[in-house]
């Protein structure tokens, strides 16, 4: 039987606050704590008796359906919920050599979820968030990525400083409604590449830092959406620069 503190402690990790202040997540179904516990062992592991974990020597407290119920942030919970430990964010810096991915500003856990999956399939091991970007270890971060939230690097900084130690000619990238036509413009394999919030676009002090300013262009003549979701645009961009890279015409 799960005890009234350790839901209460769940709960409370629904709130960047007390996720600060334990240093701990919740990550849930099979598939993203199985994804998880590669990377490092679960403080916590509540699953019901279906669930096998997929390595032994794993702890596992059995609870019942309806606990399950009450501990889990999804409509419909899945075997297993688990408490990590919030990875020890280290000073990271972008190199010339990979592409990174920076986000400035994003606020929705399903947009942010979303791209750190992105740059799993695409390869782009590192991204760096600003201050005022969501938190990662949201609940509804994490199941947004399904599972690649293991294989990504994930650090916050304060994004104009960071921009502001790099060489002059390094690559920054940023999409912008005045920028050149991504399928025109020369595309560095290395590099940083920036999205911006979804209803404001990049901010104008990491706007300014920007040296190579790409367009996605519409291919309406007429009437048209007002722009492309974040993690839509960012899927296009990162598919052109590993197009790009391989070679391809």
């Amino acid at each position: 039987m799960i005890s009234k503190n350790q839901i209460k402690l769940i709960k409370q990790l629904e709130q960047k606050k007390f996720r600060r202040r334990e240093g701990l997540f919740v990550a849930e179904g099979p598939k993203v704590v199985g994804d998880l516990m590669k990377r490092t062992l679960p403080v916590a592991v509540y699953a019901t008796d279906e669930y096998t974990p997929p390595q032994p020597g794993i702890s596992v407290q059995r609870i019942t359906s309806d606990e399950l119920h009450r501990i889990s942030f999804l409509q419909h919970p899945q075997q297993v919920l688990a408490l990590f430990p919030v990875p020890v964010s280290d000073h990271f810096l972008p190199s010339s050599d990979n592409l990174t991915i920076a986000l400035d500003g994003i606020q929705d856990p399903g947009n942010l979820g979303t791209i750190i999956r992105l740059a799993d399939w695409f390869g782009i091991t590192h991204i760096v968030c600003s201050e005022e970007t969501a938190d990662a270890w949201n609940p509804k971060v994490v199941q947004a990525t399904m599972g690649s939230i293991a294989r990504v690097n994930i650090s916050y900084t304060d994004l104009p400083a960071l921009l502001d130690t790099l060489p002059e000619d390094f690559p920054v990238y940023g999409t912008l409604l005045d920028g050149e036509n991504i399928y025109s413009q020369p595309l560095t394999s290395g590099g940083i590449i920036i999205m911006g919030n979804e209803g404001n676009g990049l901010t104008e002090k990491v706007r300014r830092r920007v040296n190579r300013r790409l367009l996605i262009p519409s291919y309406r003549r007429d009437d048209t959406a007002e722009s492309l979701n974040v993690a839509i645009a960012t899927a296009i961009v990162c598919a052109e620069f590993r197009r790009r890279d391989s070679g391809c015409p």
